[in-house]
Formats: structure tokens, C-alpha cells, sequence
């Protein structure tokens, strides 16, 4: 591993040497600082001045010579313009090409600048993180408040390329236009923005800026949900070479096995949720039962997704097998507790089903065997297929309104949703053992124990100690994470431990230390909208018959129409809002919307209506939905590249903290029933409005380590 230092020497543009930040002096220098901290010669207020001293004048060495080649940028351009408006006078498609070839010239020029700022951004956001590991201090924090919010900030011109959007604009526009005057079109990118031009140059560019802003569209935005993390953004030739390993991977027909097998799991989920309580109720339990009938499954699924997760490391094809003769089981055992009379059965058939929870091999096979370049289009799909299942489960409960009896078996409105769903995995087990295939496994990597287990404790100490909640994914590109694990390349020691660090944890002990207080933060957020989200959900069905007297098919309805603004909202969300505000303000004023709708949600004084219970139950679900795709985003950048891959990865650990909110909010229905159906309410949105204000708090406590 090429440490960090001698990569941006290497890959520096040899004319620009003396304009790169300093990587090596500042380096120097901290090590310099921490020699005499030690001897007791320096104090720390005079360090933390003369290191934000210097590292301002890095900083605005690279912002002025940006702005310089951006004048110069846009004298060339605006010398093509004259050109170009001459070409009207005299057409030619001679003239024609070289205007192009001097356009594709200054895109050239602007890519090479592009790759400037993001070699400088990286230095920048390394040397404030050997910082803070190196003294423990906070100065990230410090640093990135008092800058990056100062209106002359000179951070904002790195991080933020103020003025190279027109200079972009300015050479797609026009070598958009050049295009069009030789194919007679009079269209320009404005009329037709959703038909991009097809020019290499161009489209480097928009890759460059995509990365160093951050900037999303829908479909990166629904991936995120997935929370399908990769180890690392390739290089060209490693993605070369991915294709040709691949080759014998992907398969589109498992690919989509993983995706409906995903579909079912969501409508097994939801489909009970609607007669959930009457179910319970006529094999002699309370209402409230259905807190537990409904969570049973997700205690199951807090196991099942460990040994699903290991299980993928050597099979995908027999944990789907099992999976799915396990759901048919339990869905069997499901339709039979009605004419057994048993809530026993009942609660054996939902855990069955829990144990049959196979999302973590489907979001092992995107991550593992699909190609990159349709990779981000496979995450989508798994999230969209989620959210399917998720509306049409309650809607076909809603259709299973019959009774009648086959000998002494009873199918009803209780027992259907178990027999449908028996049936379906029964057909999908048929197609499974037909159209799937077994990809190729990679051989694991064979690194001593003894090494192994010291890297993971020297990693956790060193990541937790360097964030104190300021892990700063200032730009995260595909250099970053790669050099993430060559900090220090004069330290040979350092160097070990860092080949080291890329061991994925082996334990969920060691996962959990590699957590820094900003990760925790966001799990905690994860935890609370899905705590806040299945509350709402799982005692739907006995609130709206206490208060409103509902039918099981208005209750499915409303669940229907809450699943169904899923895709709508994470479409606007990730193609206008996320491109206009940061995600950390977009977190935090989801936040605060979720708990607005909690609070609307409470019972208090006047009467309960039909407007109040939708209205504040819409409002906390979309905005939970919301917060939902930004923190999963977020928590990605911030998550150690070590919980990119393994058993106990990212992905993991996020579905555990949802899997613990579910269980803990259906049994908080089910224990506050036997305060009463009329408290049944308010005591179980008061859990949900003390987490979401626990998760604004600790929010505030680290949102400049989200910048």
C-alpha cells in the first residue's frame, strides 16, 4: 500500500508542484508539535493557532491558483465564444471540428484542475485527521466551524469549487451546441437536459464534479437506502479488471431471484399487519397481542441475519433454498393456528418466518457479484422492491376478505395472508432450483491470527480516538478510501498497521469498536425512525378500530397509501432536494419533522379524529422516509472502510439496529395494552418523542463532522 504522501507526489501535475498543499511539511510539523508537547516546550493553545495558521496559507496558496486557472479558463473560453459566433457568418464543418477539438482542449484543462482540487481536498481532510489522532483534540471540529460558514471562506473554495460550475456549463453548452449545428438540430442542453451529451471529455467531467460534490440523483439516492457499501471507488483499470472477473459471476436471472425473493419478504412483513389483532383476538388473546405476533418475526430475523451473512461467504444459492422452505413453513404454521386454536402455533409460525430473513444475502450478492456499472442500478432496485412489497403487502390483505372451509380448513381473512404467502414461496422455491446460478467464490485471505486480532484493537482505539465524533468525510472519492490505509509512509511501523487495518472485523465486538460517536449518532437516528415507523404500523390496525371504528379493509387502504409515497418521496428528495441543501440539514429538519408528527399523533384533551391521526401519521412516515435515505447516506461516508466487506459489515449492523427498534416497539405495544386500548396512544408515541429528541441533541453534538 502506496501511502498518501507519495501518491500526491506522483500523480501531482509536474507544472502545479509548488501550488499542491504541503502534505509532507504539515506532516512534519505535527509530529514536531507532538515532540514538544511532550518535553513540555509548547502549550496547546499555541499549536492549535500556528497549525491553523498554516494550514490557512495552504488553503489560500490552493484557492488564489484556483481562481487563477479559472480566469485562465474562461479567457480561453470566452476567445472560442468570439469563434463561435463567427462560425454563424462562415458554417463549415471543418471549422466546425476544430472549434470542438479546442473545447474537448479546455475541457482537458479544466479536468486536470478538477483532479487538482480533489488531490487537495484529500491532503486537507487527512492532515486535520492525523491531527486529532495524533493529539486527541477536536480541532476538526473547530477548523471546519470557523471556516467553512465564514461568508470569505476560502475551505468553501476547495471543497465547494465556487465558480467552476460556469466553466463547466460554458464547454458542455457549447460543445453541445457545435454537435447540434452538425447534425442541422437547433436544440440546446437546456431544452432536452435529460438527453446528455455523448463526449468523453464531457462525461469525465461530470464524474469529476460528481464526486466532489457529492451531487445525487434519484437513483444514487434510493441505492443509498440499500446501504450496499463498497470497499472502494476503482480505478479505470480496476474496474477492467472486475469485468473480466465478473464475467462468471453475475448471472440477471439470480440477480432478480435475489431481488423478488427481497418483494416477498416485504409483503410477508406487512401482510398480517391488518388483521394482526383480530387474529389474535379470536384465538382468545387481547388486541394488543398483535404487538408480539407481528414482532416475533424480527426477533427471529436479529439471528437469522448473522448466519444468513456468514452463510454468504461461501453459498448463495442453498441459504436462498433454506430460506424459503423455512418461510413456507412458517406461513403453513401461520394458516394453521386458526382451526388449531393455538396462539402458540402462531407465534412458532412468525418466528419461522423471522428465521427465513435472507435480505442479508441479497444485498451480498449486489455488493459481491454484480458488475459495477450496473451495481448502483441493482441497489435501486432492492430498495424499490422493499417498498413494493411494503405497499402491496396490507393491500392484498385488504383483497383477502372471504371465509369459507376446504374439509376442516379454514380460510378467512386471518388465514389467507399464511396460505397466499405458502403458496408463493413454494412457487418462488420451484423457480429458485431452475433459474439460479451458483457464482464463483473468492479464496479469503489467509493473515495470522495473531496479527489479525492485534490490528483489530489497534484499529478501534486509533478510530475512536481520532473522531471523538469528527470522522470528516470532507471528499470522499475513490483516491481517499483507497489511501485510507497508508497514513504515514517515514513511519514504518504505522505502515504495518495500516496494511493491517483493511482485515474486516471478526466479531461483532470488534465490528462495534471500529464505531466512532458519529457512526453511533447515526445508527441511533436509524434506530429511532425505525422505532417511530413500526409503531405507527403495527398498532394502526387497533387504533383506527378504538377510535374510528375502521374495517380491516380502510386500515389496509391506509397502509397501502403510506407504502405507495415511498418511491414519490425519495424521488423528489433525490433528484431536487438533496441537490439543493446538504444532507446534514436535510437530516436534521427530518428529524425535527418526525417529531412534529409524534407530537401531533398524542391524544390530549379534544377528540380524536380521522384528519389528525392521517395528517400526523403521513407527516412522520414521509419525513421518516426521508431521513431514512439521508441517513443511510451519511452513515456510509462515515463508516469505516473495515465494515465495507465480511460477515459483520456495515449493512449488517444497520439492519440489527432496525431489526432491535421493531422488536422493541411491537413489545412496547403489546406491554402498554395492558394499561388499556384508550393509553395504548400515548404510551407508545412517548418512547418514539424521547429518542427522536435524544437523536436531534446528539445530531447538533456532531453535525460539523458531517460536513
Amino acid at each position: 500500500m502506496v501511502a498518501f504522501g507519495k501518491r500526491l507526489k506522483e500523480r501531482s501535475i509536474q507544472e502545479w508542484q509548488g501550488y499542491y498543499i504541503d502534505y509532507k511539511l504539515m506532516k512534519k510539523k505535527v509530529k514536531q508539535y507532538s515532540r514538544q508537547l511532550e518535553g513540555g516546550n509548547l502549550d496547546r493553545r499555541h499549536v492549535l493557532k500556528d497549525f491553523s495558521r498554516m494550514l490557512d496559507n495552504q488553503i489560500e496558496k490552493i484557492a488564489l491558483f484556483m481562481l487563477e486557472q479559472q480566469g485562465l479558463l474562461a479567457s480561453r473560453l470566452q476567445k472560442l465564444r468570439e469563434s463561435h459566433d463567427a462560425l454563424r457568418e462562415e458554417p463549415g464543418l471543418s471549422h466546425i471540428s476544430h472549434l470542438k477539438e479546442s473545447y474537448r482542449a479546455v475541457g482537458q484543462d479544466l479536468l486536470k484542475l478538477l483532479y487538482f482540487i480533489e488531490m487537495n481536498a484529500i491532503g486537507i481532510r487527512k492532515i486535520l485527521k492525523k491531527f486529532d489522532k495524533r493529539f486527541g483534540y477536536r480541532f476538526t471540529n473547530y477548523y471546519v466551524k470557523t471556516r467553512a460558514n465564514h461568508p470569505y471562506s476560502e475551505l468553501q473554495q476547495v471543497f465547494k469549487h465556487v465558480g467552476l460550475g460556469a466553466v463547466v456549463g460554458a464547454v458542455s453548452r457549447n460543445l453541445h451546441e457545435l454537435q447540434n449545428n452538425q447534425e442541422r438540430s437547433y436544440l440546446s442542453i437546456y431544452d432536452q437536459p435529460v438527453l446528455p451529451l455523448q463526449d468523453p471529455v464531457v462525461d469525465s467531467i461530470r464524474s469529476a464534479v460528481d464526486r466532489l460534490t457529492r451531487s445525487t440523483n434519484f437513483l444514487h439516492f434510493m441505492a443509498q437506502h440499500a446501504l450496499i457499501m463498497q470497499e472502494e471507488l476503482p480505478s479505470p483499470q480496476d474496474e477492467e479488471r472486475e469485468e473480466e472477473e465478473e464475467d462468471g459471476r453475475y448471472h440477471f436471472m439470480s440477480l432478480l431471484l435475489n431481488l423478488v425473493n427481497t418483494f416477498l419478504y416485504m409483503v410477508n412483513t406487512y401482510i398480517i399487519v391488518p388483521t394482526a389483532d383480530d387474529y389474535s383476538m379470536s384465538l382468545g388473546a387481547a388486541a394488543t397481542v398483535c404487538g408480539v405476533v407481528i414482532g416475533a418475526m424480527a426477533v427471529a430475523q436479529l439471528f437469522s441475519s448473522v448466519y444468513f451473512s456468514a452463510w454468504s461467504n461461501r453459498s448463495y444459492f442453498k441459504p436462498l433454498v433454506f430460506s424459503s422452505i423455512v418461510l413456507f413453513i412458517g406461513n403453513l404454521l401461520y394458516a394453521f393456528a386458526f382451526d388449531l386454536n393455538s396462539i402458540a402455533v402462531l407465534l412458532i409460525g412468525r418466528l419461522f418466518c423471522g428465521l427465513g430473513s435472507a435480505r442479508a444475502v441479497n444485498r451480498r450478492y449486489i455488493s459481491d457479484c454484480v458488475p459495477l456499472k450496473i451495481r448502483m442500478q441493482a441497489s435501486a432496485g432492492f430498495v424499490s422492491a422493499s417498498a413494493l412489497g411494503m405497499a402491496c403487502g396490507p393491500a392484498l390483505a385488504g383483497l383477502l376478505q372471504t371465509r369459507f372451509k376446504i374439509y376442516s380448513l379454514t380460510f378467512n381473512q386471518d388465514t389467507l395472508p399464511g396460505w397466499v404467502m405458502a403458496v408463493a414461496w413454494l412457487m418462488y422455491l420451484v423457480w429458485l432450483a431452475i433459474s439460479f446460478r451458483e457464482p464463483k467464490h473468492d479464496q479469503p485471505e489467509k493473515i495470522p491470527n495473531s496479527t489479525s486480532e492485534e490490528s483489530s484493537n489497534s484499529e478501534a482505539v486509533q478510530d475512536v480516538n481520532l473522531e471523538k465524533g469528527m470522522k470528516q468525510p470532507l471528499l470522499i472519492t475513490s483516491e481517499e478510501i483507497l489511501e485510507e490505509q497508508g497514513e504515514d509512509e517515514c513511519d514504518g511501523s504505522e505502515e504495518a498497521s495500516e496494511d493491517n487495518s483493511r482485515i474486516p472485523a471478526n466479531s461483532i465486538v470488534a465490528a462495534y469498536r471500529l464505531l466512532t460517536p458519529s457512526v453511533k449518532v447515526q445508527l441511533l437516528i436509524y434506530f429511532m425512525l425505525k422505532y417511530a415507523m413500526e409503531i405507527l404500523l403495527s398498532e394502526s390496525s387497533v387504533i383506527t378500530t378504538y377510535y374510528f371504528g375502521w374495517s380491516t379493509s380502510s386500515v389496509a387502504i391506509f397502509l397501502f397509501c403510506l407504502g405507495l409515497t415511498v418511491l414519490p418521496v425519495n424521488l423528489v428528495v433525490g433528484s431536487y432536494i438533496s441537490n439543493m441543501f446538504e444532507d446534514r440539514l436535510i437530516l436534521l429538519v427530518s428529524e425535527i419533522m418526525v417529531c412534529v408528527g409524534i407530537l401531533l399523533s398524542f391524544h390530549v384533551g379534544i377528540p380524536y379524529t380521522v384528519p389528525q391521526y392521517v395528517c400526523s401519521g403521513l407527516i412522520m412516515f414521509v419525513s421518516a422516509e426521508v431521513l431514512e435515505g439521508v441517513n443511510l447516506s451519511l452513515l456510509s461516508r462515515v463508516m469505516s472502510s473495515r465494515l465495507s466487506r465480511g460477515t459483520y459489515n456495515g449493512g449488517l449492523l444497520s439492519t440489527e439496529a432496525g431489526t432491535i427498534a421493531r422488536v422493541i416497539a411491537d413489545a412496547t405495544i403489546t406491554v402498554a395494552g395492558y394499561f388499556g386500548r384508550n393509553m395504548l396512544l400515548n404510551i407508545t408515541l412517548l418512547p418514539s418523542l424521547v429518542i427522536c429528541v435524544l437523536s436531534i441533541v446528539a445530531t447538533c453534538f456532531t453535525y460539523n463532522s458531517l460536513y
